[in-house]
């Protein structure tokens, strides 16, 4: 039996993994960003030591040009440079050659000594770039040096000595040609280095405190999140549910403890035959047919699911076969609920199987009169021959000759019975080749016009123009059609309409249609015209639509009869079709 059963309240708890997972996100997401912060922080730090640096460079440089234009020695020089590195965050200012050589220096101590340094004093010599680089400094901080060559030539000519070699040349040359100058401004970093750790710091201190408010936020949301979540899982299985049983591939009814109808899936309207939307709310016995009012189970804890096959007769008056299954619905197997029926059609599995058995019977039988059939040709033979035997020794005696005639047709209408019969026995031996299907049918019309017109029969037919080229046996086929217009003809006795039809269906496959108009077929006979040796007519053999039906499947075709009594038959065949 089904059972519901209700779920106790529960406290919404976070689990120690959700946590651990939001720290592990959020932890590597504040050192980025503290990291991210602290770079930021220092080339910002840089770029302005650089634009100091360089303004340093500058307002020398147009101390120097002043200077040039009023005729200063290398005193004057000199004493510009130590009054420009007086500046408190300035620890030198040091002029060299692009040999290395010291020219002039905030510490004149130093003048005449070669700078070391790892550059190419050359090419920064002739460079105009700002530069820097990290300088050691044993009082503690390092220095910030902040470098690049030294313009002095701007607005002189070529002819302007170097103001800073008249000390260091030769007494034989004075004034040596201009050498390429660097100037070096060395900035004091320990009060930027003491604001950047308070920064970093303060930094650091910031985003745990933000890490901190984060996980509170995180884990409130998880909260909330899950006091949202359990209160909307009900709606989200409600709506699973629905989903489920509303696009489920069998039929489903749900019945409450009143009778009432109170659910039932598309599949179900569909088999059924039901109102879309229009049953839910309504007496169950009302709805269903009546071969499932049984199933509407009674509030009786001795109630066990029902599963059975039954048919039920549509409202259209059509049969169908439906597997049922009940079962009643219970809560704490206490509150009866009521009942649910599930449902399926086996309408076409029930035909497949009494087509799949009705095989199984044929193959049996064709090998059983195979066998037969050729233990009676041979008597048959020694018959025949005995009749024609006296049909000339008593020419002078009509009675005689009259019976031996009689024997004649007698045993040549049992030797064409017995050769359909081998016939349907044995294996089909096809001949598949391309061929037009329009060709054969209207082959096949021509050969019973005179037949037709003889008994009053009118043909029409819907045959469309184009190849209509199919994989066939042209010969096996038109004994299809042959059978089946003669078999129409023998059904209107008294005159009547034959019409024939051709069309393409979905999927490349071809349907033909042959109609009478003659007396039909009962419905208590219908399931059995293909059987062999059925037949409702008095000279029939009963093998013409049993062969018919096997040389169709030879073609991996399907065919069908649709006949009321009184009221005409058609025959339907289905046959595998091309692109042509």
């Amino acid at each position: 039996m089904f059972r519901l059963h209700k779920n106790k309240k529960r406290f919404v708890v976070v689990p120690p993994w959700l946590i651990i997972g939001a720290v592990s996100i959020l932890v590597p997401v504040f050192i980025f960003m503290t990291m991210d912060s602290i770079n930021r922080q220092k080339e910002q730090t840089t770029r302005l030591l650089v634009e100091k640096g360089g303004a340093i460079i500058r307002s020398f440089e147009a101390g120097v040009r002043t200077g040039l234009g009023m005729h200063w020695g290398e005193f004057q020089l000199q004493k510009l440079l130590m009054e420009t590195a007086e500046q408190s965050d300035i620890d030198y200012l040091i002029v060299a050659d692009a040999s290395g050589m010291i020219l002039a220096d905030s510490d004149p101590l130093r003048i005449g000594t070669v700078y070391e340094t790892d550059l190419d004093m050359g090419k920064t010599a002739v460079s105009r770039k700002l530069s820097w680089r990290l300088v050691q400094n044993n009082q503690g901080a390092d220095t910030f040096e902040v470098y690049r060559g030294l313009s002095l030539s701007a607005g002189f000519g070529q002819e302007f000595t170097n103001p800073f070699c008249d000390q260091l040349a030769s007494p034989e040359k004075k004034s040596p040609p201009p050498l390429g100058l660097v100037v070096f401004a060395g900035l004091n970093m320990a009060p930027i280095e003491e604001a950047r750790r308070l920064d970093i710091f303060r930094t650091i201190w910031g985003a745990v405190l933000f890490l901190l408010i984060g996980l509170a936020g995180i884990v409130s949301l998880m909260l909330a999140h899950g006091y949202q979540a359990a209160r909307s899982s009900l709606s989200r299985m409600r709506v699973f549910s629905d989903s489920l049983v509303e696009n489920m591939p069998i039929g489903l009814i749900a019945i409450d403890a009143g009778g009432i109808l109170s659910a039932c899936n598309r599949t179900a309207e569909d088999i059924l035959h039901l109102e879309s939307g229009e049953c839910v709310g309504k007496p169950a016995v009302d709805v269903m047919p009546l071969e499932l009012k049984e199933f509407i189970l009674p509030g009786d804890k001795t109630t066990s699911p029902v599963d059975k096959e039954v048919t039920c007769t549509m409202k259209e008056g059509a049969a169908m076969t439906l597997e049922v299954v009940a079962a009643p619905l219970w809560e704490h197997e206490e509150v009866f609920l009521g009942s649910i029926v599930i449902f399926r059609d086996m309408t076409e599995i029930k035909r497949l199987e009494e087509e799949l058995e009705r095989g199984r019977r044929l193959a049996s039988l064709g090998g059983l009169a195979a066998g037969v059939a050729h233990e009676i040709r041979n008597p048959l033979s020694s018959i025949k021959g005995f009749a024609t035997h006296f049909r000339e020794r008593f020419v002078d005696v009509p009675e005689e000759r009259k019976a031996a005639e009689v024997m004649i047709r007698e045993v040549d209408r049992i030797n064409r019975v017995i050769t359909q019969l081998i016939e349907f026995a044995r294996p089909l031996k096809m001949n598949m080749v391309p061929g037009s299907l329009p060709v054969v049918i209207r082959h096949a019309l021509a050969l019973i016009e005179k037949e037709a017109a003889k008994r009053g029969v009118t043909v029409q037919t819907d045959i469309p123009t184009g190849k209509w080229e199919i994989s066939l046996d042209a010969d096996r086929m038109t004994q299809v059609f042959l059978n089946l217009f003669l078999n129409a003809l023998e059904a209107m006795e008294g005159g009547g309409e034959l019409r024939v039809s051709l069309l393409r269906q979905e999927k490349k496959s071809v349907r033909i249609a042959v109609s009478d108009t003659g007396i039909g077929i009962s419905a208590v006979d219908l399931p059995r015209v293909f059987d062999p040796y059925f037949t409702t007519r008095p000279a029939g053999t009963g093998l013409g639509l049993a062969i018919c039906h096997k040389i169709v499947e030879a073609h991996n075709g399907e065919i069908f009869l649709e006949s009321e009594a009184g009221k005409g038959t058609t025959v339907v065949l289905i046959l595998p079709g091309t692109d042509s």
